[in-house]
């Protein structure tokens, strides 16, 4: 039996015990998961919710579930040794790893790419970069994915933050608060990812002022990836490879009946969280953006790159030489006769 166990963004990690660990009760290894209740995290709300993975895994491995609300959370619990396997945006990621000197974790598949964009109020008229001078935008979390695009793409205009003596304001807020605030015109703009895109443009009249699929080659940037411990991947190959298996087909069936996954996903997310999104706004959050396993690497690493630049990465560019472990991946795609990913 698995159990699903919570973790609410501001909790603390030690000192919370997992309700699904009664379910570790004879042989199999106990792997614990960790992913986000997000559209971009499909394919692990899915399969957990009908037991895609379990049966991946078999008698060999028994699940543990935790829901998490915010990135650096999911790093705090893996480097602490409370997690094996998480679904994470780059960010989050690349900071493990760097914090950790490159020996707490791997990326081993992607599974996002796209869905994030610079939503305007649309009585603001703005149709130039030049014209955001002066504005308030906000962005979900300081030193987040969508905050380095922010600040790096107002870097390339010339647009100079107001912490730095310029006029444009970035300022971080929580999704759900981003929708208030626009709302009441205190802010004016954000930079942020599906569905609260779509949220933000049906549900408080903004704009899309820049699809962040537009500055990207062949629109395609990694949203989110599937990182796992080195210490678990050098123990336990064979699970990782199973578990790479069932995300493969996971993808491949979300993105061949899309409208029955986008029910089935709502239902999911709304026994996690209580509320499910009206369905006008997944259909559109569900065009901006593209399941893949493919993680993207050189958007990874210019990604990065960007928030080096930007001061979030310390005074050494990154070195991301080792950060994938794309063998066991390949061997999945090589079984099912699928084009490899180099790093």
């Amino acid at each position: 039996m698995q159990r699903r166990c919570g973790f609410l963004l501001g909790l603390l990690w030690l000192g919370i015990v997992c309700l699904g660990a009664s379910a570790f009760a004879g042989g199999g290894t106990k792997l614990r998961v960790g992913y986000f209740p997000n559209i971009t995290h499909a394919q692990a709300v899915l399969g957990m919710a009908d037991g895609t993975f379990q049966k991946a895994l078999g008698d060999e491995a028994v699940i543990e579930q935790y829901v998490f609300n915010a990135g650096p959370s999911v790093i705090e619990a893996m480097m602490s040794g409370n997690l094996d396997l998480a679904y994470i945006g780059p960010n989050p990621a690349v900071n493990g790893y760097l914090k950790t000197d490159g020996i707490l974790l791997r990326i081993i598949a992607g599974a996002a790419s796209g869905g994030a964009a610079l939503v305007l109020r649309s009585d603001l008229g703005v149709k130039r970069p030049a014209e955001l001078t002066g504005k308030r935008l906000a962005s979900p979390q300081l030193g987040n994915t969508q905050d380095v695009s922010l600040r790096f793409y107002l870097l390339k205009h010339r647009l100079k933050l107001k912490e730095k003596g310029g006029t444009v304001e970035v300022i971080p807020v929580a999704n759900p608060d981003q929708l208030t605030l626009f709302r009441k015109k205190e802010i004016d703009g954000a930079w942020t990812v599906e569905p609260w895109v779509s949220r933000l443009v049906s549900e408080a009249g903004g704009t899309v002022f820049l699809d962040e699929r537009s500055i990207w080659p062949k629109g395609k940037f990694v949203t989110a990836n599937i990182i796992v411990s080195a210490k678990f991947l050098k123990e336990h190959p064979d699970l990782v490879k199973k578990w790479l298996r069932a995300h493969v087909r996971l993808t491949q069936r979300i993105n061949a009946a899309p409208l029955r996954a986008q029910r089935e996903l709502n239902q999911e997310l709304k026994n996690i969280t209580g509320q499910a999104l009206p369905e006008e706004i997944l259909r559109q959050a569900f065009t901006r953006f593209e399941l893949t396993y493919d993680p993207l690497p050189k958007t990874l690493i210019a990604a990065a790159n960007s928030a080096f630049e930007l001061g979030f990465l310390g005074k050494k560019r990154p070195d991301l030489r080792h950060i994938y472990d794309l063998t066991l991946l390949n061997q999945v795609l090589q079984e099912q006769k699928l084009p490899r990913i180099r790093p």
